[in-house]
């Protein structure tokens, strides 16, 4: 993968286990700065087409290709560098509880270290790094917890922990697994201005999965329907409609509205 943002396409992509396909037959492209969101109902698929993007997970057939890059034929070596350009904000954020908030952030860059550079940044961090972190925390609304524990921090706070880790891996592309699901509605709404704006600034490939439909309606000019590992639909959210959310999730549309976190 060049510098810049991050492109991906995946041809006939499946993920199997066993007899179980997570991921089937999927065809995907997005472009270098898209901003993109995968809806479905549970056990859709949408966390699977994550890890295949970041590299976690390697397709049982079929490709997926980042900026050019076939994934399953690059030496381990040059897939932990493409790697480290992809910024994951896990569900469960992955935090360090005990860790101050400095130390979790540090931990985003570790990808592209050798371990005797890695144990220098979290135990001898230069000003410069130190600088930079605080300068992302600011920008996601917490330069203050610079040095808090981890484990004291409110859930949207730790939220915005992971979010401030993965950019200090100065991604090209960043994948959020439904990084709205544990906060409430106004700080929803917050968190998907905040990735949207911080993504458009910096040129990066923003593609999340999200389970607030009403969110993913309102934030992401792109949605990618997942049901049983397969493509239900793939437009601009402009061109969707009530029928489509309804036939990808089969729910009633008083239902659909009140699908949230």
């Amino acid at each position: 993968m060049r510098s810049g943002s991050a492109s991906f396409r995946l041809e006939k992509a499946c993920v199997r286990y066993g007899s179980e396909a997570a991921v089937e037959e999927v065809d995907l492209e997005i472009e270098p700065g898209e901003v993109v969101g995968f809806v479905g109902p549970s056990g859709a698929g949408k966390t699977t087409l994550l890890r295949l993007l970041n590299g976690t997970l390697r397709p049982t057939s079929g490709k997926v290709l980042i900026g050019g890059d076939d994934l399953g034929s690059l030496p381990v070596r040059r897939l932990r560098e493409v790697r480290s350009r992809i910024g994951m904000v896990h569900q469960d954020l992955s935090l360090i509880p005990n860790l101050r908030v400095l130390r979790n952030v540090l931990i985003g860059r570790l990808g592209r270290l050798s371990l005797l550079g890695s144990a220098r940044l979290l135990f001898f961090p230069p000003r410069r790094e130190v600088r930079r972190v605080h300068e992302l925390l600011e920008r996601v609304g917490i330069g203050e917890k610079l040095y808090e524990r981890t484990d004291r921090l409110s859930g949207g706070q730790r939220q915005r922990v992971a979010i401030a880790r993965a950019l200090y891996q100065e991604p090209a592309a960043l994948l959020p697994d439904e990084p709205i699901s544990s906060l409430d509605p106004a700080r929803s709404r917050d968190t998907m201005r905040l990735l949207i704006e911080v993504c458009r600034e910096g040129g990066i490939t923003l593609c999340a999965s999200l389970h607030d439909l009403a969110a993913a309606r309102d934030f992401l000019p792109r949605l990618v329907g997942l049901r049983g590992g397969r493509v239900v639909f793939d437009r601009p959210t402009t061109e969707l409609d009530d029928d489509d959310f309804h036939n990808l999730y089969d729910l009633a549309p008083e239902e659909m509205l009140n699908d949230g976190p």
